[in-house]
């Protein structure tokens, strides 16, 4: 067991959190401060195995990193037992809100695809299975900890974290092809006539927009089926999910308008559509 105390674990969490300036943050102020700091703790833990993913120096190193945290995580949850601060963060929470062990080895596994090899053109069905470790299966244990863990607000978790997650690989294409990876699939690049699949001369291909229009339609019927399944959510759980909906939507159809002409143009939401949406935290 660790000799760190929780406070000192929540604290160093919390400056995690707020050292990665994500958007995630804002999100979850809205929460009562116990779930809060449980969303904080599940935050440090995905951007932990997401950097030992992305910034190991070897694969050896990666994969031993992983391997570390695949042990953490299962002491944590057969055994109570934390290590270091973010699986002491996580303790509480794990109690309090029932959390499922397979959702963090699923998580792991997720970053784990994305570090053995460049993803480059998965298949439909892998594309998915990739959602649903590194996204979805991050939903699920979040509307536990929102308050919501019935079929609905687990399908929520399900079609949510696919809509982010397309949502994210749509609008950092060029990002992604400087690392060497495409994410999107290979049915709908070669349904478009991409049959040359590396990364960066996908970029450049006057068919990449339509190719990201077919993957766009799919975001959307996953945009659609969150709402569907929120409706029938409890609404206070469901409101750090609806602010999340909400951002990710707006890019969404930012990237719509943009129409993929210059994938090397990073799509953002002006100041406007962000004052609009940080409004909507009051409400």
């Amino acid at each position: 067991m660790t000799s760190i105390t929780l406070d000192d674990a929540k604290a160093d969490v919390l400056r995690r959190v707020k050292a990665s300036g994500t958007s995630f943050a804002t999100g979850m102020r809205v929460l009562p401060r116990e779930r809060r700091e449980a969303m904080y703790a599940l935050y440090a833990f995905c951007r932990e195995v997401d950097d030992i993913a992305d910034d190991s120096p070897s694969a050896a190193v990666r994969e031993a990193g992983l391997a570390l945290w695949q042990k953490r995580i299962h002491a944590l949850f057969s055994k109570g037992e934390a290590e270091d601060s973010i699986s002491l963060a996580l303790l509480p929470a794990i109690a309090a809100y029932r959390l499922i062990e397979d959702d963090f080895q699923a998580i792991i596994e997720g970053m784990a695809m994305d570090a053995r090899e460049a993803i480059v053109a998965p298949s439909l069905k892998d594309l998915d299975t990739y959602c649903d470790h590194v996204a979805s299966a991050v939903g699920r244990a979040s509307v536990r900890i929102f308050g919501d863990a019935s079929k609905d607000a687990l399908g929520v978790a399900h079609h949510l974290g696919r809509a982010l997650q397309l949502t994210n690989i749509l609008r950092d294409l060029a990002e992604d092809a400087q690392r060497g990876r495409l994410y999107l699939p290979k049915e709908m690049l070669m349904q478009n006539g991409l049959t040359i699949l590396k990364p960066l001369d996908v970029l450049m291909h006057s068919a990449l927009p339509a190719a990201c229009r077919a993957v766009a339609q799919i975001a959307l019927t996953h945009f659609m089926e969150t709402d569907k399944a929120m409706a029938a959510c409890d609404p206070t759980a469901m409101r750090p999910a609806r602010i999340m909906r909400d951002y990710y939507k707006a890019i969404y159809n930012a990237l719509l308008k943009a129409d993929w002409q210059d994938p090397t143009r990073r799509v953002s939401l002006s100041f406007w559509q962000k004052l609009r949406l940080a409004l909507r935290l009051k409400t």
